[in-house]
């Protein structure tokens, strides 16, 4: 095992949390996609297969991602947002429609779905921690720091909210949390958070998912009395939270994995909770919160801007859109759609969320590189000066 972590470079605790979510991962998946697999005529091992190569190829981009020196992704940034807001505007027009949302777009020759707001995340947190960066000896002058940042953060949002408003709120806390740590005054977030509320007026009142979003929110606050039907997803996920009981049914004796419709993606804790009961949900959310406190550790400790602002912006937005996840589950927010981060099955969810751990993880390895440089240049001088002390006598 120790031979194993020496060639994982970056914070150990993070490396341990995430092998620890890939494995539960493997067994809520393949618990959970029965019903999928009765409906499609495939047996769960293909799935299991599947997600296992993703998980597998995400483990890939994690290591390539967290071996490159984090300040590269200052430039590679620029390249991700010059790609992300045609992609994002090509999705919302000719994008595959799945419940009144156009997420998904199809890559050519290998015939797979590619939700571009995956992409979009990764793409405007480390823009804003590069500009924010930059602009610091200029930061309070509009023109060359406000406009950009906001005018970064309006268009993106205005691209993802038509058809997935979750992630684009989402996304705006997480900018706002960066603008905060990157010394944008208190006025100039107003006007950010002003432009934002106006597209998302906008989005609710005149977008296509406008009936979606009254439904949901009409659900959540009134239950049943709302719709029955409506309130089917969220009724049988408490239902699977209660029969889990303490200790859970174990692994695999899920009962409610056959009645959701989504138990292995939107609903995947409900089905963590029903088989390895309140102790395993309160495990994972540990998980989840042990991670945020050893992303803030890399933040406080990184010696520049641009590594603090990016482990801040990455961890921040994995925790809360896990948070996010288990919230809808145990029913402390209206439907959502938002995948848990590297446990629920997916495809470009896991493979970018395993780049923003790269990156933390990169941003990681320079602290202690950093350490290491500082340790052995304080050794040899002192090795320098006790070689200078003449011998007495």
């Amino acid at each position: 095992m120790e031979q194993v972590f020496s060639k994982l470079k970056g914070d150990r605790w993070l490396w341990i949390i995430i092998i620890v979510l890939s494995v539960w991962s493997l067994l809520a998946v393949y618990s959970s996609v029965g019903t999928l697999a009765y409906k499609e005529g495939k047996g769960t091992e293909v799935y299991l297969i599947k997600h296992t190569l993703l998980i597998v190829g995400g483990f890939a981009l994690m290591y390539f991602s967290h071996l490159l020196d984090y300040r590269w992704y200052a430039g590679i940034s620029k390249i991700l947002m010059a790609i992300t807001i045609p992609l994002l505007l090509y999705t919302l027009i000719f994008g595959e429609t799945i419940n009144d949302a156009n997420r998904w777009v199809t890559i050519p020759v290998i015939n797979q779905t590619f939700q571009t707001s995956d992409l979009a995340k990764l793409a405007l947190i480390t823009f804003l921690a590069r500009t924010l960066t930059r602009k610091q000896e200029s930061i309070k002058d509009v023109k060359r720091a406000f406009l950009p940042i906001m005018g970064a953060v309006c268009l993106i949002f205005a691209l993802i909210a038509p058809a997935n408003l979750s992630t684009a709120l989402m996304l705006f806390g997480v900018s706002v949390l960066l603008l905060i740590i990157g010394r944008i005054s208190i006025k100039q977030i107003a006007y950010v958070c002003l432009g934002v509320f106006v597209l998302l007026i906008l989005v609710i009142a005149l977008g296509p998912r406008r009936q979606t979003y009254v439904s949901r929110v009409q659900t959540y606050m009134n239950g049943e009395e709302a719709n029955p039907d409506k309130s089917f997803q969220s009724d049988h996920a408490k239902i699977a939270i209660a029969s889990g009981g303490l200790f859970g049914k174990g692994p695999g004796n899920s009962d409610q994995r056959n009645v959701l419709p989504h138990p292995y993606s939107d609903f995947i804790f409900a089905i963590i909770v029903e088989e390895y009961g309140a102790i395993g949900g309160v495990v994972l959310v540990a998980l989840y919160v042990i991670l945020m406190f050893r992303c803030i550790r890399i933040v406080t400790l990184s010696p520049k801007a641009f590594g603090a602002l990016l482990a801040a912006g990455l961890g921040f937005s994995l925790t809360l859109q896990a948070l996010a996840n288990m919230a809808v589950a145990v029913g402390l927010g209206p439907v959502t759609g938002v995948p848990l981060p590297f446990v629920s099955m997916g495809g470009t969810s896991i493979l970018f969320t395993s780049i923003a751990f790269g990156i933390i993880l990169s941003v990681s390895r320079n602290i202690d590189e950093v350490k290491e440089k500082t340790i052995a240049t304080q050794q040899k001088n002192k090795k320098v000066v006790v070689g200078e002390i003449p011998a007495m006598g």
